[in-house]
């Protein structure tokens, strides 16, 4: 059988970028059992309430939801289970001293597989407020205004 290559991608959390702000990223890799690889080959996954945590030096997601596989046996997987993340020593002590700051969370952003393996992109972050929310989207907004009258410009219509 030939070698996968390449990225696919299974699942993203766009609302983890709307709602957070992120400080730094890790690729990380997971323990996964085969029903779970099964369900993820599927395209089937979901983050938005998912998170990490640092417990005894180890790195722990919690709270994703990979479906049961539909051709499993009873040898399935639970849906939300605690899934070990593969990092580091010295990325899982940055981690560890980074949320250790007030406010600061581990939230994923993104699953897929990288090679054949299993891979999620996690992300240290910092809640925002409404208003930042906000002020994103503003500032969203005005920036396409702003390309968008160049265009016009670039095209030969008065404003």
């Amino acid at each position: 059988m030939a070698k996968e290559q390449g990225q696919k991608m299974v699942a993203q959390n766009k609302k983890a970028r709307h709602d957070y702000h992120i400080e730094d990223t890790w690729e990380a890799g997971l323990v996964l059992m085969g029903t779970e690889v099964k369900s993820l080959r599927m395209g089937r996954a979901s983050l938005v309430d998912g998170f990490a945590e640092i417990d005894n030096g180890e790195a722990w997601l919690l709270g994703v939801h990979i479906p049961e596989y539909s051709q499993g046996t009873w040898t399935n997987h639970a849906a939300r289970r605690r899934r070990k993340l593969l990092l580091n020593r010295s990325e899982i002590d940055k981690i560890e001293r980074k949320i250790t700051d007030k406010g600061y969370t581990i939230v994923p952003l993104a699953l897929y597989f990288k090679d054949g393996r299993a891979k999620v992109e996690i992300a240290l972050a910092k809640g925002k407020k409404s208003y930042d929310k906000r002020h994103t989207l503003a500032e969203r907004t005005a920036n396409r205004e702003k390309v968008e009258a160049v265009q016009r410009r670039l095209k030969g219509h008065r404003d």
